[in-house]
Order: C-alpha cells, then structure tokens, then sequence
C-alpha cells in the first residue's frame, strides 16, 4: 500500500505541481477559515473572511469580543452562518482561555493532546481540527475530506463507508509523518476531485486513470 500510496502522490504531483495550500495571511486565519470551510466551498468561505477582514475584526481580541450575531451577519456567505458563527465563539473562548490567544503557545502542544483538546471544543471535528494542526500548528497530520474518500474508494483502495479514522491511518501507516507532504497530498486531492474526480468523473482525461 506505501508504493501505491507513493506512486499516487508522484503522479499527482507531476501533472498539476505545487498548490501552496493553505492560502491564509497568518496561522490564525487558517483556523477560522478551517470552520468556515465547513459544509461548503472554499469560495465562500474566502468571501466570509474578507467580510471579516474589512470589518477589521480578523484577530483574536476583536473576534473573540464579537457579538454573535455581527459574526453571524458578516460570515454569511459562508453559509450556516448562525452555527458557525457560535462554533468560532466556542473555539475562540477555548483559544482565548487556554492559550491566551496566542497560536505561539498553541504550537507547543504536543499533537495527541492539541487533537484531543480541540475534538473537545463543541462544533470541531476529525477534518477540522486536523485541518487546524496540519495547517496552522504544522504538525503532522493527514487530513481526511470528501474529495479524499471519493479518489480513494473509487480507486478501490478502500471502501468509501470506512470510518475517517481507517482513512486516516492508512496515510500515517504508510508514509512518513512530514508535514509539507501532507500538505501537499491533501492539496492535490481536493484538485483532482475538482477537476476530474468530480460526482460525474471525467475518468478519461484522469492524470491517475489506471494505477
């Protein structure tokens, strides 16, 4: 499974290049933009944090003083707005209380105990909290989505009702714990399924067809 793994990666690789994911201009904006994210396209949830942005809320004090209802109003195109407006204040009071609302100290978590801590703050799960550590915290996780479980499963490489964990283990058994390649590999997923991989595949024209 690690050279089929490995061969994957180098195809992928190979046909679209680098993809300098995650597009953010701090650590912290990478973890708001990972609840953002949720349930909907990186688009909207790039909108979001413009709105954010211009509001000149996009820090830690600001966002965390933020009354939950101007947040709901300005992540609107996010969508789910009301909800993720009170997940980034249960985050921001985790982040504010335990790390002074420093990403800095934040780092210095070992990563068992990051990941169990931030599983713990309501409305965080597997895929955003992974994407909060490999992203922002750059510790070497593998992040699991749905473009992800779509290329693997329709790859045979497992079945796409097996649990985020079973998907998760497969890369961490099988290849190095490097963050820039994680971070690369989930880039290039979210590509392909994308551009080629999508709910009607263009299998064709597949940089991967036939591994």
């Amino acid at each position: 499974m690690s050279n089929i793994l490995h061969d994957l990666y180098d195809s992928l690789y190979h046909h679209f290049g680098p993809q300098h994911w995650w597009p953010a201009d701090s650590p912290f904006e990478v973890a708001i933009g990972a609840i953002l994210t949720q349930n909907t396209n990186w688009t909207n949830a790039e909108n979001a944090i413009h709105k954010l942005k211009q509001a000149d809320i996009l820090d830690p004090v600001a966002l965390h003083r933020t009354h939950p209802k101007k947040l709901a109003s300005l992540i609107r195109p996010a969508g789910y707005f009301n909800i993720k407006a009170k997940r980034i204040k249960h985050f921001m009071r985790f982040f504010m209380q335990t790390y002074g609302g420093e990403i800095s100290r934040m780092k210095k978590e070992p990563l068992p105990a990051i990941r169990e801590k931030l599983l713990s703050v309501h409305g965080i799960g597997p895929e955003t909290a992974d994407s909060i550590i490999l992203y922002a915290l750059e510790k070497p996780v593998f992040v699991i989505d749905a473009y992800t479980k779509r290329v693997l499963a329709r790859h045979t490489i497992l079945d796409h009702n097996e649990p985020y964990e079973t998907y998760q283990e497969l890369f961490h058994s099988s290849l190095k714990k490097n963050v820039p390649v994680f971070n690369e590999y989930h880039a290039l997923f979210v590509r392909l399924a994308k551009e080629y991989c999508r709910t009607t595949p263009d299998c064709g024209q597949c940089p991967i067809n036939g591994m």
